[in-house]
């Protein structure tokens, strides 16, 4: 009996050993082989001394406009009459009229519409990232542009508008979407692309690609150049319209302090560029480590663990020469977050985000 009983406690450890390296070997392929990303190491370069500026949390002031209105405003931009608009996650564009009063201006289908801006028409183009390039006006919604070269675009990120009508928008990734973003700062391969689009031909063309998720896009004072922000490399390109240095690309600013969003002109010819923290604090150890990354993208909930934007809000203001000049913060994230766009008007700088049901004010000049 003893020896039958031995057998079979031998029998189960080999049989629970067995099944205990078939989970392992099925978790091992599960992850490196079924893995949605195929991750390049990645380290966060070092902010440079100019742009290390210390927290002041005057975000935290805002005055919040149309709270509780609004859900997610992502982009705002305003037109030549001063009404500013904002595309919310409820596929809603929504207008505030000077005397403070808001519209449900115009509901299109779905959750993924992101940059904005006004034309010389008194149109609206919006970036859609499931559908393209939009154009909408009193009269309706079209789509400008869903194609380029023959291959859908994926991931239309953000816009603006030359005076010679054309638009110049940028697109995130041509690998993953909206839903999926940060796993393409995971995987660190540059996907992205800046796009133009001819209003007189209709045509896209490709302007850039192998862009680090290509984001917010702005065009200079003088029209001589635009900047297109690369989130994950943490700096902004400036590509040559004009003069002879047309069609190269420089580095308009690098080692800023945050992951470039939006960027927006202000009118002194200077840019407001928003940042947002890409990883939470502490794990930035994370990026350095192809198998980890790997590990990390395959469970959805180690990823938004990963992912630091919601932690606190800040923008910047950098001169034409590509210098830090100014910096608003909100370093605990109590009363702004995750903060992707910041445009300037009329003395104030006005604040869109992801983590919030109002678009922040503030005022930049101070009694």
């Amino acid at each position: 009996m003893a020896l039958l009983h031995w057998l079979t406690s031998k029998q189960a450890i080999q049989a629970f050993s067995s099944f205990l390296f078939a989970c392992l070997l099925a978790f091992t392929l599960q992850i490196f082989f079924f893995s949605p990303i195929s991750p390049d190491s990645l380290e966060r370069p070092s902010a440079s001394c100019a742009s290390i500026l210390p927290p002041n949390n005057r975000l935290q002031g805002v005055t919040k406009l149309g709270e509780g209105f609004l859900k997610e405003p992502e982009d705002i931009s305003v037109d030549k009459e001063g009404i500013i608009y904002t595309a919310t996650r409820d596929g809603w564009i929504k207008r505030l009229y000077k005397n403070g009063s808001w519209e449900n201006w115009k509901k299109l289908d779905g959750e993924t519409l992101l940059g904005i801006t006004t034309t010389k028409e008194v149109d609206l183009v919006v970036c859609d990232s499931a559908k393209g390039l939009l154009k909408v006006g009193e009269n309706g919604v079209s789509v400008l542009t869903s194609h380029v070269n023959g291959s859908k675009i994926r991931f239309a990120d953000d816009v603006i508008e030359a005076s010679d009508g054309s638009l110049y928008f940028s697109v995130a990734s041509t690998k993953f979407e909206l839903h999926n973003w940060y796993l393409d700062v995971l995987e660190a391969k540059p996907h992205g692309q800046l796009l133009k689009y001819d209003p007189s031909s209709r045509e896209t063309s490709i302007i850039l690609e192998d862009l680090a998720f290509a984001n917010g896009v702005a065009v200079s004072k003088d029209e001589d150049y635009l900047v297109v922000c690369e989130t994950w490399k943490y700096r902004c390109l400036k590509y040559w319209l004009k003069g002879e240095n047309k069609g190269k690309t420089d580095i308009f600013i690098e080692n800023l302090p945050g992951a470039p969003d939006n960027i927006n002109l202000a009118p002194d010819g200077s840019f407001w560029i928003a940042q947002i923290q890409l990883t939470t604090e502490g794990l930035e150890f994370v990026h350095k480590y192809k198998a980890l990354k790997k590990f990390i993208a395959t469970f959805p909930k180690l990823t938004a663990l990963v992912n630091g934007v919601n932690q606190k809000a800040a923008v910047v203001n950098v001169a034409a020469d590509g210098k830090i000049t100014e910096k608003f913060d909100d370093s605990e994230g109590k009363v702004m977050k995750f903060v992707t766009t910041a445009i300037e008007f009329d003395d104030h700088l006005y604040l869109g985000s992801l983590n919030s049901n109002f678009i922040g004010r503030l005022p930049l000049k101070v009694a």
